[in-house]
């Protein structure tokens, strides 16, 4: 694979990747369009998948977004990359649970293989938990309070001593999350939620290629690594799909290691790069921080744990030209927005200005008044 030059080299680089994140956007893309081409939005805490796609688009509005996943259905709620929760376009569900779905059902039976359950007793969790999901949507304790006098008791001892009950019909894409009373979490079988979806199962491979191409859409130039790490799959089955693409992909050279592009990407990537400034309030696990297994192209290693802290915890960022400038937060108080920036180093008039007029259309989203205050 003949190695490409880059003609502009890491400010290119960030560029591409703040453009396929629309957060340059001169024409604002709508909320399906956003999680497709970000490959989905991290969605551990609803609250900030619902400002990762406002940071995107600062008129979406939260009824859009709530429409899209609990009326129209046009997007989906459910565990995918990392057994993280994403928000995906509904018409991608097939593609993601073709591509995760050895590696996730491998983890779970390993898991359930230390409690001494065999492989049987596992898979006749699947047809139970679809039962007791027919009459509609349950909450987890619900679900195993339902299946616990039908299981034995190595299966009783696992499902109280773990979270991941309906991990298995997850991983297999026949059960996602509904819409729960406040802030409750429900699951529901697929079948019921996405009647007209057909769920045609695709060659793990072939929906891995496919993924493999979106990712590189979104976050390249990246490693086969950074994807591994991304995905959540193991390199045994990340390392073949180079070959299978080989013809589509272009390696380019970088200091401490080459990364991989979409040959298709590489005019795009060496365009110019964009003429005004990007300041983006970013917020808690944006997914444009978790797609690399090395984050020195954002920040440096003194700030690294200011931002990745324990536990998996992402801070909210202050994101300027596609590097962390700092970290923020916000609180409501009455119908008055309080946000708090802690900027690493000494920001500049314009960098400064840019992040108010953020913080006062984050206050426009939340129907408030702002108050703003640098640390």
């Amino acid at each position: 694979m003949p190695k490409t030059p880059l003609r502009t080299g890491i400010d290119a680089i960030a560029t591409f990747r703040l453009r396929r994140h629309h957060l340059l956007d001169e024409r604002p893309a709508d909320v399906v369009t956003i999680c497709r081409d970000m490959c989905g939005v991290q969605a551990q805490i609803m609250s900030a998948a619902y400002l990762q796609l406002w940071t995107r688009n600062h008129a979406i509005a939260r009824a859009e977004i709530e429409n899209a996943l609990w009326k129209t259905r046009t997007l989906v709620k459910t565990s995918l990359m990392r057994q993280t929760l994403h928000l995906i376009p509904t018409d991608e569900f097939p593609l993601y649970i073709a591509a995760l779905r050895p590696s996730r059902f491998a983890q779970a039976m390993r898991v359930m293989d230390r409690c001494g359950i065999t492989r049987d007793e596992s898979e006749a969790l699947i047809p139970l938990i679809m039962e007791t999901l027919s009459a509609g949507p349950l909450s987890r304790p619900a679900i195993a309070a339902a299946i616990r006098p039908k299981a034995s008791k190595r299966v009783r001892f696992w499902m109280e001593n773990s979270w991941s009950l309906v991990r298995l019909p997850v991983a297999e894409g026949m059960v996602c999350y509904g819409r729960g009373e406040g802030n409750a979490i429900v699951f529901i079988r697929t079948d019921h939620w996405l009647p007209k979806l057909k769920l045609e199962r695709m060659a793990a491979t072939e929906a891995q290629c496919a993924l493999l191409r979106k990712y590189l859409r979104a976050y390249g130039p990246a490693t086969l690594t950074d994807f591994s790490h991304w995905a959540g799959l193991p390199m045994q089955e990340v390392r073949p799909l180079r070959a299978l693409l080989e013809a589509e992909l272009v390696e380019i050279p970088g200091d401490k290691k080459s990364c991989l592009l979409l040959r298709e990407d590489v005019p795009v990537l060496n365009s110019r790069s964009a003429k005004e400034r990007c300041v983006r309030l970013l917020p808690h696990f944006d997914s444009y921080l978790l797609a690399h297994r090395e984050k020195d192209h954002l920040l440096s290693a003194k700030h690294y744990k200011r931002v990745y802290r324990n536990q998996g915890w992402i801070s909210p960022v202050v994101l300027i030209d596609g590097a962390i400038a700092g970290v923020w937060s916000y609180k409501l108080q009455g119908k008055r927005l309080l946000a708090e920036i802690e900027p690493f180093d000494k920001l500049s008039k314009a960098e400064r200005a840019g992040i108010e007029r953020e913080a006062e259309r984050l206050a426009r989203f939340f129907e408030c008044d702002l108050g703003i205050r640098f640390v």
